[in-house]
């Protein structure tokens, strides 16, 4: 919706609430649609609208008495799942000034936002990536590991990823992954991480947890380092967890394992990586996929669908 901020005075604002906490994988009834009619602006305010959504909405201000955000500025926000929002400013971000009309700025909401922050620093800043190294990438072809493995290669180092369809391998192969492996058809994962890098793994970027990780971590080398960056695997388990990594393997190879959340990282540093990312995006040394969902009304089945593993890349929903 394009408003001219003179006239613009009242918007009913559409917003996916959860109606209960869902057991296991969501369904579709444990969301709900509300419609609200937000108040006129104060001054200080803008009026945010969603032109993409995902965890951090990617948002247009149509409306503003806040100097610092005329009206057609983009921002990201921590909005929630809404059409429209109003905002004193506050934990507004606006989009690189140097962006490029020819990327995307659904980018914003991935390669070139969170995402791609959180490949940057786990591999670079936790992992500590030398050339010369063996990467493991675990959900390899999703939002985060596409880019944790592109940023290997570009540091000059032996990337091995998984995903969990043939259409992700082939994927992960064609933009530079040295192995990929559809971790649900091999016979033996643990066979099938030894023969695709047999003297072991230096830095494993850990997204799924579980089973899988247990078994990644025997194939690290001594002083491996493991960044612990998400445990898909495990976020919808009604069964008990399953028991975690060998104490006597991270012992007896001396391995440092880190949990991180990336908003640990801001002010100058947040803003070089995120230029660094653009500038590799811009010149074609990282490449992404996004799995786009059509429609404000679909964001329940986008999330069901990531939490299931249907996305090749960042899931964003185009409102």
């Amino acid at each position: 919706m394009f408003t001219d901020s003179r006239s613009f005075r009242m918007v009913h604002a559409k917003s996916w609430t959860l109606k209960k906490h869902f057991v296991g994988y969501p369904t579709n009834s444990d969301f709900e649609l509300k419609t609200v009619e937000l108040p006129p602006l104060k001054d200080g305010e803008v009026l945010l609208e969603a032109l993409y959504l995902t965890v951090d909405p990617y948002m247009r201000v149509v409306e503003s008495k806040n100097s610092a955000f005329p009206t057609g500025t983009i921002v990201l926000a921590p909005s929630g799942w809404t059409t429209h929002s109003i905002s004193n400013g506050e934990k507004l971000e606006k989009v690189l000034a140097e962006w490029p009309d020819t990327l995307p700025l659904s980018l914003a909401l991935g390669t070139v936002g969170m995402p791609g922050l959180t490949a940057y620093f786990g591999l670079l800043d936790i992992c500590g990536v030398k050339g010369g190294e063996t990467v493991l990438v675990s959900a390899a072809a999703g939002a985060v590991g596409s880019i944790v493995g592109q940023i290997a290669k570009l540091k000059g180092c032996k990337v091995v990823g998984t995903a969990g369809s043939d259409e992700k391998v082939a994927w992960l192969k064609k933009h530079g992954f040295d192995v990929a492996l559809n971790y649900k058809t091999v016979k033996s994962l643990e066979e099938a991480l030894k023969v695709a890098a047999p003297e072991g793994y230096d830095c494993y970027f850990d997204n799924v947890g579980g089973e899988f990780s247990n078994v990644a971590i025997t194939q690290m080398k001594k002083f491996g380092r493991i960044a612990i960056c998400g445990a898909i695997s495990v976020y919808n388990r009604t069964s008990p967890l399953p028991p975690g990594p060998s104490p006597e393997i991270i012992i007896l190879k001396e391995l440092h394992l880190q949990g991180f959340i990336v908003y640990r990282w801001q002010g100058e540093v947040r803003q070089k990586a995120l230029r660094d990312l653009l500038k590799w995006v811009s010149e074609g040394k990282i490449q992404y996929h996004e799995h786009v969902t059509e429609g404000f009304e679909n964001m329940p089945a986008a999330f069901i669908g990531l939490l299931k593993g249907e996305n090749l890349g960042k899931a964003i929903v185009k409102a």
